[in-house]
């Protein structure tokens, strides 16, 4: 029998081990418990089922917001060629852009102009968001990034704040999901940590899954910040056992990243932006780039003994 229908559902999973801990029981070739009746896994069969690996999470960076500071003056300045450039030359494994409707900040000559940068950093990874019903499908036509993201933001909104509802949205996804494949681009669907549908959207064909982290932002560090942790953890444990690969957004920072990364298993990226460019503000886009490096390696990195 496949070892994933030998697990339970995540819901009934207990914690997932930590990232360092999974790592040292990788090295070692040691068993880890993985059900509450001593049933045990090889570490690295249990990594694999998780989407975990001994890699880091890969850092997108997001610039919608150089464009949007760009946009209150007609001087060009600051660049978000620019700003991408540097962020990829200090380690950044990939640029994200949400361009809206209304060109708030990411305009359309930006999306071009950055597929052709990213041309010659072969290895790093184009991400387009937005909503497939409003202007995305265009660009994914077109640009063929390597990932887009689809997201059910409305023209007017502010920001995302939600993620896809299932069963309600499958259907009318499952065309443009199917399409995007056949042009070769991978397929992430933003979702709230919703262990019950990462089955559907597996269903519908999504590569992977992007965790709205909104929750988690707001609750760290209070008293509430585990119990805001709880649903990414099963979320992420029942994504992986459908075989999804799991990214995660909004509103993660240097002071939450690592904590969020050493406690939700296999996530493969985490794409930044409105923090990181508030902090490249006061230290620099390469200096901000190398300390959110830093929180995540942090993660995979086993804690010192007080």
């Amino acid at each position: 029998m496949p070892i994933k229908k030998e697990l339970p559902l995540a819901p009934v999973l207990p914690s997932a081990p930590s990232l360092p801990d999974l790592a040292a029981a990788v090295a070692a070739d040691e068993p880890l418990k993985v059900v509450a009746a001593d049933a045990t896994l090889p570490a690295a069969e249990l990594a694999a089922i998780l989407g975990q690996t001994t890699g880091r999470t890969a850092l997108s960076v997001n610039v919608n917001k150089v464009a949007l500071l760009r946009n209150t003056r007609q001087l060009g300045i600051p660049s978000v060629l620019r700003a991408a450039h540097v962020c990829l030359m200090a380690g950044a494994r990939g640029i994200t852009v949400h361009p809206r409707p209304d060109e708030r900040h990411i305009k359309r000559h930006d999306v071009y102009e950055l597929s052709a940068m990213m041309a010659d950093w072969p290895g790093r990874e184009f991400n387009i968001e937005g909503n497939p019903f409003h202007n995305l499908m265009e660009f994914v036509r077109e640009l063929r990034p390597d990932q887009c993201t689809f997201v059910p933001d409305s023209e007017d909104q502010s920001t995302s704040d939600h993620g896809w509802s299932f069963p309600a949205d499958a259907e009318r996804l499952r065309p443009l999901i199917a399409e995007a494949h056949a042009l070769g681009v991978r397929v992430s669907l933003f979702m709230d940590p919703l262990p019950e549908a990462m089955a559907a959207v597996q269903a519908v064909g999504a590569d992977r899954v992007e965790f709205y982290t909104e929750t988690y932002a707001r609750a760290w560090p209070g008293l509430h910040k585990n119990e805001a942790l709880r649903p990414f953890v099963e979320a992420a444990q029942a994504a992986a056992l459908c075989g999804l690969g799991i990214n995660a957004g909004h509103d993660l920072n240097r002071d939450n990243l690592t904590e969020f990364l050493r406690e939700v298993p296999g996530v493969l990226e985490v794409s930044i932006g409105h923090a990181l460019i508030a902090d490249a503000l006061e230290l620099g886009y390469t200096a901000t780039v190398k300390d959110y490096l830093r929180c995540i390696d942090a993660a995979f990195t086993p804690a010192r003994d007080e």
